[in-house]
């Protein structure tokens, strides 16, 4: 190893542990775990987590606009909640694409239902998902998890990333369906009939699909 390599090493083993943490936190595109971090400013791993923990709360302690939380199995900054509504005016006036209602929908279906195949989300919705799917995979919401092991259809489920929009540190913290919709709650055995209903329609022949067509000649 050369004398500036050699340098450079040292100068990385050497940073200051929580200025070096904020530094490499202030450019995360996602949430970084405390091993990932102790590798980027040098410090043993017990050390980063611990600074990482005192750092989060002195934030909260000097009631900065922004938080340290830990979700999704890693660290990174976020707004605070009492900013929501200066960031959400932020967000609506265009600064961010918003995703439509139908696109909120099927992601609702996929993190309330994963896995989950794309035939099953159209039978819930009522309509084909595919553009939809196709965005939600794009914005890095939803990912392909394999294959259903009878159909061999691809099942989709929800990402690190949607949770960690969703301000969630797992899909098990997502709140329960019943007491949020309590005039719904056979609402699990309506979406079992109509997705029997719908593979039914679609194993039955051709001919049959098309003769409400023939009648309106």
């Amino acid at each position: 190893m050369s004398e500036s390599e050699e340098q450079q090493e040292n100068a990385v083993l050497n940073v200051d542990l929580r200025p070096g943490l904020e530094a490499v936190l202030m450019i995360a595109e996602a949430p970084l775990d405390h091993l990932t971090l102790a590798q980027a400013v040098g410090h043993p791993p017990a050390e980063v987590e611990a600074a990482l923990i005192e750092l989060a709360a002195e934030y909260t302690e000097q009631g900065r606009g922004f938080e340290l939380r830990e979700l999704a199995g890693g660290w990174r900054f976020y707004s605070r909640e009492e900013f929501a509504e200066v960031v959400s005016k932020f967000v609506l006036e265009g600064q961010q694409a918003k995703l439509s209602q139908a696109a909120l929908e099927t992601l609702s279906v996929v993190a309330y239902r994963q896995p989950v195949s794309r035939s099953r989300i159209s039978a819930i919705r009522g309509v084909n998902v595919d553009s939809v799917m196709r965005t939600l995979v794009t914005r890095g919401l939803i990912v392909e998890l394999g294959n259903d092991a009878e159909t061999g259809a691809i099942l989709y489920g929800t990402t690190n990333y949607f949770l960690e929009r969703m301000g969630l540190g797992s899909i098990e913290e997502l709140p329960e369906l019943a007491p949020m919709l309590p005039e719904l709650d056979d609402l699990e055995v309506e979406l079992e009939r109509v997705a029997g209903e719908v593979a039914q329609a679609e194993s039955e022949p051709t001919v049959e699909e098309t003769a409400p067509e023939e009648k309106g000649v």
